[in-house]
């Protein structure tokens, strides 16, 4: 695609880092397609046009307007949970609309992940759906799936999965972000930070994970029950037999924003966290030493901006995770589709199952 004709829907905090993203392509990647900044549109019309004026884009249309637009080949779907079937049914309808990019958790129910699931099943060919899982581009989560898929260390036995910060913990942040506290599955800490979690744990061991248990705990006055705050699940790959545990958390103090990763295999452990975020770690059994594996910004295609030796952090990954999406070059990628995002909410939405439960034989037991 020579030319890329860019439309937002939505015009938030995780709508600027995707401008910012799409703006940095040209600072990393010597060849990238045209890019313009054609449309915004959101439910605040003020909203809207603040984001046109500051971030470029030429209009700042109502939806009614924007799905009219004839001249967008790229959408980006960046509103709140609730809305982003909807808008991906939408983004389907329009005429010209090549690329979809769709942010996590790619909805907000059972009923739309049936609905997703049977739209998965008409969407044409040539249509290139991505969902927002930028964490797997991460240089050395990249080299880490890289590694682990060799075989080197085996079956899988057992593994842990940690996503934590703090944030919540104090009233002004929630009382910014009182849209996030909605019920699971559309709000709360699994369906908000542990889809990221969800989603690299079936990079490394595969899609057909199931859920076994499920906790939660933390509250306050101003928090529904039913947003949880923390909670943690128990898994288990019923291909490999391997379990563990995943747990995401909003009031975790001191850890910032945190992701720990590690595997338990028959012939050694691998194991990741974004505190180092410039290598991973594995461990094999036949020569009884750890080895850290320097990463860097090490990307394929060959990149650097303003070297290849910098911290890769979060928005370096979202950087790529553009690259990928638009122009298709995803050497030792794993690209998450629309497949893996409906994978992913499978989980989350039997997170909320599961958290109903305890919470109802929680009080049944005091």
């Amino acid at each position: 695609m020579n030319q890329i004709s860019i439309g937002f829907m939505g015009a938030g905090g995780i709508a600027r880092a995707h401008a910012y993203s799409l703006n940095a392509l040209k600072f990393y990647y010597p060849e990238i397609p045209e890019i313009s900044f054609e449309a915004v549109t959101s439910a605040r019309k003020e909203s809207r046009e603040s984001f046109a004026k500051n971030f470029g884009f030429r209009h700042s249309p109502d939806m009614a307007e924007f799905i009219r637009q004839r001249n967008i080949n790229t959408i980006l779907i960046l509103g709140p949970n609730e809305v982003h079937y909807e808008h991906l049914k939408l983004s389907l309808e329009m005429t010209g609309v090549k690329n979809i990019y769709l942010e996590k958790p790619v909805c907000s129910s059972r009923d739309e992940e049936l609905r997703m699931a049977d739209l998965l099943k008409e969407i044409p060919a040539g249509i290139n759906i991505q969902v927002g899982f930028q964490y797997l581009q991460s240089a050395a989560v990249r080299e880490a799936l890289k590694f682990w898929h060799t075989g080197k260390l085996g079956k899988p036995i057992h593994f842990g999965l940690k996503y934590y910060h703090g944030d919540y913990l104090q009233v002004s942040y929630r009382e910014k972000r009182r849209t996030r506290l909605t019920p699971a599955p559309d709000g709360g800490a699994m369906a908000d930070l542990g889809s990221h979690g969800i989603s690299l744990v079936m990079a490394f061991l595969g899609e057909n994970i199931e859920i076994l248990h499920a906790l939660q705990a933390g509250g306050y006055s101003d928090v529904p029950m039913d947003s949880d705050l923390f909670s943690s699940l128990s898994l288990v790959d019923p291909v490999s037999l391997a379990v563990g545990t995943l747990s995401a958390s909003r009031i975790s103090s001191g850890t910032g924003d945190l992701i720990d990763l590690e595997i338990f295999a028959e012939k050694g452990s691998l194991r990741y966290s974004s505190q180092h975020a410039d290598f991973f770690e594995y461990y094999l059994e036949e020569d009884q030493h750890w080895v850290r594996q320097l990463v860097g910004s090490h990307y394929k295609p060959a990149s650097s901006f303003p070297s290849g030796h910098v911290p890769a952090g979060w928005l370096r990954a979202m950087v790529h995770a553009h690259y990928i999406f638009l122009t298709g070059r995803h050497e030792g990628s794993y690209v998450p589709g629309l497949e893996h995002g409906l994978a992913v909410q499978r989980i989350v939405r039997k997170t909320a199952e599961h958290l109903d439960e305890f919470r109802k034989n929680l009080q049944r037991d005091r």
